[in-house]
């Protein structure tokens, strides 16, 4: 194998390791492996998980750096558009984040694809636009007929005609 084959395993290899810690709630430890893997390659995933791990440090103006240098090193790859709609969504930059989440429904590297679908939704909802929000969680029931979130919401939804 050559270096820069070793290079991408290793990145490879330490974005999943940080990913692990993620999900268990270890966001510094995470932050550490993601910081080594885009060290030893840049990939738009390193950069992507990284931001989602600043994010939960209240870090989100950085999360949102990171998904741009994840745009840069990937633009297909859609998670860091979804990611930068939500982080806006968090700061209450409802309207700048439509864009983004658009951006990641077109994107050809992304799974789970329902997710932009979901938060256009719930933007949509506070926004007060009910059928666009309905519009939104079908497309998400579309993709994964099965999801709780759209479900919930539609449910929710008074869809009554005054």
């Amino acid at each position: 194998m050559n270096p820069e084959d070793q290079n991408q395993e290793q990145a490879r290899t330490l974005w999943k390791e940080g990913v692990e810690h993620l999900v268990k709630g270890r966001f510094l430890t995470a932050v550490g492996l993601f910081n080594r893997s885009v060290a030893a390659h840049p990939t738009a995933e390193g950069y992507t998980y990284r931001g989602w791990a600043v994010s939960f440090l209240g870090m989100l103006d950085q999360a949102i750096r990171d998904c741009h240098l994840a745009i840069a090193v990937d633009p297909e790859f859609g998670n860091p558009y979804n990611d930068i709609g939500v982080y806006l969504m968090r700061q209450g930059q409802m309207d700048e984040a439509i864009g983004w989440l658009e951006k990641a429904k077109k994107a050809k590297r992304y799974d789970p694809k329902h997710f932009p679908y979901l938060n256009l939704g719930h933007i949509y909802l506070a926004k007060g636009q009910q059928m666009k929000a309905l519009d939104e969680f079908m497309k998400a029931l579309e993709i994964d007929p099965e999801n709780e979130v759209a479900l919930k919401a539609i449910g929710n939804m008074d869809l009554t005609v005054h």
